[in-house]
C-alpha cells in the first residue's frame, strides 16, 4: 500500500515554458512521483509516495538539473546548550526532520539557522521538536516581515538592468550612424572601444544565459537561455573576429560589426525580464492580501498571566483574551463574555455578529465590542483563513487542461527554433547570397531571438492566477484553475433548497393574535426542541415578551403540543389537534390553505378551548436569490431546484425566485442520481449545496459548488466555495470563468500568432536583431499585461 505525501516547493532559475516542462519530465521520471511545475507561480506541486522517494531526494533532482528550491529561512534562539554535542544533537534531529532542507545550530551565538519547505513543517513544529530534544527556542525575530526571494530578485535584475543600459547606450549610438547616417565622434566606431563595452554585458551581466544553458544542455534539455546565448554570442564572437583582423592592419575597415546587437539584445531582453516580474508581482495581490488580514500576535493566559506572544507560537487548547478593535488571533470558542465579531472579510456580511459563550470565532475577523476569552481550537495552517489561503494557493499554481496543447509544444519549441536557423543560415549562405557570411549570420540571429517560449508559457498560468486571485477577493474559491475551466461549460446550476435558496433557518413570516396569545404560544413552546419552536421564541424575544413557566408538557407525534400554564389549557398544532379536543377554528380553514400554498408551515393556537390565532412558520427565500437566478439565466443557464420537501411547498418557493423546473420530495441519498440523469443527457451539470448534506452529488456533478463559510468541510466538498452564503456570487463565478478563459485564448492566439509570423519574417531578413529582441522581449510582458486586465472585470 502507498504512503502518497503533498507538497508544494518554490523553484528558481526558470526563464520560460521549457523550463517548467523540463523539470516536470524528470520529476514524473522518479518513482511514485506525480508533479506540476507552473512557470508563473515559480511552484512545483508534488505528489509523492513516502516509501520510494523523500523531500530530500525530489529537492535534489531538481538542483540536479540546474535550478534551486526556495526554501523559507528563519532564526531561532536555543537556550540550554552547554556544549558542542549539544549543538550537533540539536542539528541532527532538525535535519532528519521531514520538511527541512538544511538546519545548522551555532553555539557560540546560541542560534540555530534554518531552511525548510513550509507547506510541509510549520515554525510551530520546528520549535517543538527542539523543546523534545530538551533545549528551549523562541523566534528570534517577533513577526518580522522577512524580505521576500521576489523582492530580493527584483532589486538584482533592475541592477543588471541599469549597469547593461549604460554600457550599451554608446553601442546604441553606433546603430543610429547606420540607420540614419549620422556624424559621431571616431571613438564610437573604434572596434576596440566597442569590444570593451560588449564584453562586460556579454560575459559578466549575460553571463546568467550560458549557465542556464549549460544546466539545461547538460541535462538535455534547451530552455529560452539557449537561444540567448546561441544568438549575442554569434554576433559578438563575428564582431570580435572581425575586430582581431584589424591587428596589423589599420587600414581593414570591418564592414559592420555586431557588438551592439549582442549588447543591446541582452539589455533589452533583461529589460523585459525586469518588466514581466513587475507584472507578475501584481497578479499575487490578492493572495498577499489575504496574507495580511492575519493576526500577528496573540494576548495568551499563561500561569494566570497574560503576555503577548507571536501568533505562531499559540497552541490548540490555550486560553486568549481579545480586546475590542483586535483581531481575532486564530479559529476557537467563546469560554467568557459576549460581544460582536465583523467577519466581512471571511463571509463578505457587512454587520457583524453576536458572539456569546460557546460560539465559534474564526481567526483574523475582528472583535468589535466586548472582552472576550476564548479557547484556541484551530492554530497555523489549520484555521479557517489558512485554509482558504491554501485553497487560492493551489488553485493559483494547478493547471488548466486548456494549457495542455501549449506545454507540449513549448517542449519542442527551442529545439526546432534552433534547426530553423540553421536552414536558415545555409540557405542565406548558399542560396539567397551566397558566400557572403555576414547576411547569413544576422538572418539566423534575428531568427533565434525572435522566437519567445516565453510568451506560451505564460499565456495560460497568468489569466489562471489573476482569475483565480480576482474570484478570492469577491469570496469565490476555485479549487483549481481546471475547475475555474471547466465552469465555464456549464449548461445546467441545480440548487438545493434549504441552505441554498433558502436561509436555512426558519422563521415566523405570519402572526394573528393578540400580544397575550403570543406570551401563551411562546411559554408552550419554550419546552419543545422542534426547529420551529425555536423560530416563535426568537420571534417573541425580539417583541420583548416574557415568557412564563410551563406546568405541564405533552407533544403529540403528528399533531402538535398540548401545554398547562398558570391553569390555562394551551394547544399548539394541526387540524388534528384542533378536531381531537372539539377546537371550532370558524374560518380559518382557507387562510391555511393560503399560507401553505406560500410554502409556510402554519399552526393553530387555542387557550382554553377557544380559537386564538394562526402562526406561520417558513424557512425564509434569501433577498438576493431571485436576482441571483434571473443572472443566472441571462447566463444561459437553465436553473433547476431539487428538494427533498414536498410538491406544493417547492413549487411556491420555485414561484417566488422564479425557478421554472422543480424535482420535490427527494431523499438525500437519491440526488446524486438526479444529477447523473440530467448528465445522461449530454449536459454539463453543476450542483450547489451546503457541502455536507449535499456530498454525494457534488462529488458526482460536473463542477461541485459549496454555499458556506470557507470552512474545511464546505472547501473538501466541492470544487468551488462560495463564502458566506451569497448568491449572487454564484453568476459573478460563471463570469470570471467565462473572462478567464477568453482572456486565456487571447493570450495563446497572441502568443501562436507572434511566433508564427515573426519566425519566418526573421528568416527571410526583413528583421534586424535588435528588433526581434525587442519583439521579443515585449511579448512576455504583453501576454502578462494582458492577464492583468481581468483584474479590472466588472462582475
Amino acid at each position: 500500500m502507498s504512503d502518497k505525501n503533498h507538497t508544494t516547493l518554490g523553484i528558481t532559475g526558470m526563464t520560460c515554458a521549457a523550463c517548467s516542462t523540463r523539470i516536470e519530465k524528470v520529476l514524473n521520471k522518479m518513482d511514485g512521483v506525480e508533479a506540476q511545475v507552473n512557470l508563473t507561480t515559480e511552484k512545483a506541486s508534488v505528489d509523492f509516495d513516502a516509501k520510494k522517494t523523500s523531500i530530500e531526494e525530489i529537492t535534489n533532482k531538481i538542483e540536479n538539473i540546474g535550478y534551486g528550491v526556495l526554501m523559507e529561512k528563519t532564526e531561532l534562539d536555543v537556550l540550554g546548550m552547554t556544549c558542542a554535542a549539544c549543538s550537533a544533537r540539536i542539528e541532527k534531529v532538525l535535519n532528519r526532520q521531514v520538511g527541512i532542507h538544511s538546519a545548522n545550530v551555532n553555539l557560540t551565538t546560541e542560534t540555530a539557522s534554518i531552511e525548510y519547505n513550509s507547506d510541509v513543517v510549520d515554525l510551530t513544529a520546528i520549535i517543538e521538536k527542539i523543546k523534545n530534544t530538551g533545549y528551549d527556542a523562541k523566534p528570534k525575530a517577533e513577526a518580522a516581515e522577512r524580505q521576500t526571494h521576489k523582492e530580493k530578485e527584483m532589486k538584482s535584475k533592475k541592477m543588471k538592468l541599469m549597469i547593461s543600459a549604460v554600457l550599451a547606450a554608446p553601442l546604441l549610438i553606433t546603430m543610429l550612424v547606420h540607420l540614419f547616417n549620422m556624424t559621431i565622434p571616431d571613438i564610437f566606431m573604434n572596434p576596440w572601444f566597442q569590444f570593451l563595452l560588449a564584453t562586460p554585458v556579454q560575459f559578466i551581466i549575460g553571463w546568467q544565459f550560458y549557465v542556464g544553458a549549460y544546466k539545461n544542455l547538460r541535462n538535455g534539455g534547451a530552455n529560452m537561455d539557449v537561444l540567448v546565448a546561441l544568438g549575442t554570442s554569434a554576433a559578438y564572437f563575428y564582431s570580435l573576429y572581425e575586430t582581431f583582423k584589424t591587428i596589423g592592419n589599420p587600414s581593414y575597415m570591418p564592414p559592420h560589426l555586431y557588438f551592439e546587437t549582442s549588447a543591446i539584445l541582452i539589455t533589452l531582453i533583461l529589460f523585459g525580464k525586469y518588466l514581466e516580474a513587475r507584472a507578475k508581482s501584481q497578479t499575487t495581490n490578492a493572495l498577499s492580501s489575504l496574507l495580511n488580514l492575519q493576526a500577528k500576535e496573540a494576548r495568551v493566559i499563561r500561569n494566570g498571566a497574560e503576555m503577548m506572544m507571536p501568533v505562531e507560537e499559540v497552541k490548540v487548547g490555550d486560553h486568549l483574551v481579545v480586546k475590542p478593535g483586535e483581531k481575532v488571533p486564530v479559529d476557537g470558542k467563546i469560554m467568557k463574555g459576549r460581544t460582536s465579531i465583523d467577519e466581512s472579510m471571511l463571509t463578505g456580511e457587512s454587520i457583524p455578529i453576536e458572539k456569546n459563550i460557546e460560539d465559534t470565532v474564526i481567526g483574523s475577523t475582528i472583535n468589535k465590542n466586548g472582552v472576550i476569552e476564548m479557547k484556541a481550537t484551530k492554530v497555523g495552517k489549520d484555521t479557517a483563513l489558512a485554509s482558504i489561503v491554501k485553497v487560492v494557493e493551489d488553485a493559483q499554481g494547478s493547471k488548466a487542461p486548456i494549457q495542455r496543447l501549449a506545454d507540449v509544444i513549448s517542449g519542442y519549441f527551442v529545439p526546432i527554433v534552433v534547426a530553423i536557423a540553421i536552414v536558415t543560415f545555409f540557405v542565406w549562405l548558399t542560396l539567397v547570397e551566397p558566400g557572403q557570411l555576414e547576411p547569413a549570420l544576422v538572418a539566423a540571429i534575428a531568427v533565434l531571438v525572435i522566437a519567445c517560449p516565453c510568451a506560451l508559457g505564460l499565456a495560460t498560468p497568468t489569466s489562471i492566477m489573476v482569475g483565480t486571485g480576482k474570484a478570492a477577493e469577491n469570496g469565490i474559491l476555485f479549487k483549481g484553475g481546471e475547475h475555474l475551466e471547466r465552469t465555464h461549460q456549464l449548461e445546467t446550476i441545480i440548487l438545493d433548497k434549504t441552505g441554498t435558496i433558502t436561509k436555512g433557518k426558519p422563521e415566523v413570516t405570519d402572526f394573528t393574535g393578540d400580544e397575550k396569545t403570543l406570551q401563551w404560544l411562546a411559554s408552550a413552546e419554550k419546552g419543545s426542541e422542534h426547529p420551529l419552536a425555536e423560530a416563535i421564541i426568537a420571534y417573541a424575544a425580539e417583541r420583548n415578551i416574557e415568557l412564563m413557566e410551563v406546568d405541564h408538557f405533552n407533544a403529540i407525534p403528528g399533531q402538535g403540543i398540548e401545554v398547562t400554564i398558570s391553569n390555562k389549557h394551551i394547544l399548539v398544532g394541526n387540524r388534528k389537534l384542533m378536531e381531537d379536543h372539539q377546537v371550532e377554528v370558524g374560518g380559518a380553514e382557507q387562510e391555511l390553505i393560503d399560507y401553505e400554498v406560500n410554502g409556510k408551515t402554519a399552526m393553530l393556537i387555542s387557550v382554553e378551548g377557544q380559537y386564538q390565532g394562526i402562526v406561520a412558520v417558513a424557512d425564509t427565500v434569501k433577498e438576493t436569490a431571485s436576482q441571483a437566478i434571473r443572472e443566472l439565466k441571462e447566463e444561459g443557464l437553465e436553473v433547476i431546484m431539487l428538494t427533498g420537501d414536498n410538491e406544493r411547498t417547492a413549487q411556491a418557493i420555485a414561484k417566488q425566485v422564479g425557478i421554472d423546473q422543480v424535482i420535490a420530495q427527494v431523499l438525500p441519498e437519491q440526488k446524486a442520481d438526479k444529477v447523473k440523469e440530467i448528465q445522461l443527457k449530454g449536459k454539463k451539470v453543476a450542483m450547489v449545496g451546503d457541502g455536507v448534506n449535499d456530498a454525494p452529488s457534488l462529488v458526482i456533478a460536473d463542477i461541485g459548488i459549496a454555499i458556506g463559510t470557507g470552512t474545511e468541510v464546505a472547501i473538501e466538498a466541492a470544487d468551488v466555495t462560495i463564502l458566506g452564503g451569497e448568491l449572487l456570487l454564484l453568476p459573478k463565478a460563471i463570469k470570471i470563468s467565462h473572462a478567464t478563459i477568453r482572456n486565456i485564448r487571447q493570450n495563446l492566439f497572441w502568443a501562436f500568432g507572434y511566433n508564427t509570423a515573426g519566425i519566418p519574417v526573421a528568416a527571410i531578413g526583413l528583421l534586424a536583431p535588435w528588433v526581434a529582441g525587442a519583439a521579443m522581449a515585449l511579448s512576455s510582458v504583453s501576454v502578462v499585461s494582458n492577464s492583468l486586465r481581468l483584474k479590472r472585470v466588472k462582475l
